[in-house]
């Protein structure tokens, strides 16, 4: 099972020793292993690795580089065709000195297209349906600075997967923009990459 970088090493993601003696110390009284502590014990342990990963990967380690990204005065005709294209729900919206500045979603997209109710495709749809017109047409003419979601929720590179995990699931997002300490543009770090540690782990 491969193992995963962090700052230019490697962490050992398999149940280690001290994870094994961790696990022990949080079972109370006197340990006879049969089958029952075993579990019990693998099953600390396993959570003892999850935590000790999720405090040692960073943003840096597991970030996609190769970062799609759209300045703030593209239409937004353009911002769909490369969302499209790319097949991804979200990119950043940086300056010209590849700061981010904003994030555009396809919540973004819909929100702007209709009220507050309408918070996924097939709510497009069927409005499309039922009034017998294109929603898009409203903005047709704007650009990326009119919807994207301002200020940036973005991380540093030295974020960890639990500190990642927690935005998303605070913010309710599925992928977060890693920033230098200047907010330069450095990755992106999605849902997907976070899964990915966790069924390894799970597979090893």
């Amino acid at each position: 099972m491969p193992d995963c970088k962090n700052n230019n090493q490697l962490v050992d993601i398999r149940i280690s020793d001290d994870d094994i003696y961790e696990a022990m110390k949080d079972i109370q009284g006197y340990l006879d292993i049969t089958p029952k502590d075993f579990k019990e014990v693998y099953q600390l342990a396993s959570q003892h690795t999850l935590n000790r990963i999720a405090s040692s990967i960073r943003a840096r380690d597991i970030m996609t580089k190769q970062v799609v990204f759209v300045e703030p005065d593209l239409p937004l005709r353009k911002v769909a065709e490369l969302m499209g294209k790319h097949g991804i729900s979200g990119l950043p919206v940086v300056d010209e000195q590849e700061r981010v500045v904003g994030v555009i979603s396809e919540r973004d997209f819909l929100f702007k297209m209709g009220d507050s109710d309408m918070n996924n495709f097939m709510t497009v749809i069927a409005n499309c349906l039922q009034n017998k017109g294109c929603l898009a047409v409203p903005i047709r003419a704007q650009k990326a600075a009119d919807i994207m979601t301002t200020p940036a929720i973005s991380v540093k590179e030295n974020a960890t997967v639990l500190e990642i995990n927690n935005v998303f699931q605070e913010k309710q997002i599925n992928r977060v923009p890693v920033v230098d300490q200047k907010d330069f543009l450095q990755g992106i770090v999605t849902r997907a990459d976070i899964l990915n540690i966790s069924l390894n782990i799970e597979s090893g």
